[in-house]
């Protein structure tokens, strides 16, 4: 009786999960420029801009961890940080999506050139496990999540702390700006590819940022929050990896 029990539950089972798979496959156009949106000449553009900054941050993270093989557990965190949060897309403007980026931790923490191996990635990853689409146009993603949010958050974080602005602060404003810059940038890239009949590349970037701000601003602030609550933690529970890193050292 027991083992008929097990087949019978084991088949409903089976059907169920069948069931819903087949019903709830779907393509996904999650990335914050969506699959196959990009014209073929801009997206091998931007994966030739992107691919250096990647070859750059390969050396940076080898070298980082071979001189301290013991900070491969905070390289970890920063990514699965950003994995995190950049999974979580809210619909924006049509062809795109908005979505906290997660790269001013490990861009204050790494370095900018480092991020641009992780961020780029945590895009791969999303594209392939989580099925979110965008392998055509990982370049353009990569290029203003993994490349320029980094850049931003890492130099507005070294002004922060030359000017005496306090560690969270800066922290705070570093992560928020960083994810408002990878969206400006993602508004370059679409009026670029996508220019108004009427206005050119200006019109048509005003439309995409003006849009991007109702979503991206809130979603900015919250990572800038979260950003400095994570980091109080490290400082509180992981200060002896944190003194081994070159970037925090610098920007005391």
């Amino acid at each position: 009786m027991k083992k008929r029990s097990l087949w019978f539950s084991f088949v409903v089972l089976l059907g169920l999960t069948s069931y819903f798979w087949t019903n709830s496959y779907r393509p996904a156009y999650a990335m914050h420029i969506m699959e196959g949106f990009l014209p073929l000449g801009w997206a091998i553009f931007w994966w030739g801009i992107t691919i250096p900054f990647v070859a750059v941050g390969i050396r940076s993270i080898a070298k980082k961890l071979k001189e301290n093989p013991e900070l491969k557990s905070m390289l970890g965190l920063s990514g699965a940080f950003a994995f995190v949060l950049s999974a979580l897309k809210i619909p924006s403007v049509t062809g795109s999506c908005s979505h906290p980026t997660g790269v001013g931790l490990g861009s204050i923490l790494f370095g900018p050139t480092a991020m641009s191996v992780l961020g780029t990635i945590v895009l791969l990853f999303q594209s392939l496990l989580l099925a979110h689409g965008g392998i055509t146009t990982l370049g353009a993603n990569a290029f203003s999540m993994a490349v320029v949010g980094p850049l931003l958050s890492y130099g507005i974080y070294k002004c922060g702390r030359k000017m005496n602005v306090s560690v969270a602060v800066s922290v705070f404003l570093a992560a928020m700006l960083g994810d408002l810059g990878t969206y400006l940038v993602t508004s370059v890239q679409l009026a670029l590819a996508f220019p108004a009949e009427i206005g050119g590349f200006v019109a048509s970037f005003v439309k995409f940022a003006s849009i991007f701000a109702f979503t991206q601003v809130p979603l900015a602030i919250s990572e800038g929050l979260l950003t400095v609550i994570v980091m109080n933690l490290l400082q509180k529970y992981n200060m002896t990896e944190l003194n081994q890193l070159p970037t925090m050292k610098e920007a005391r």
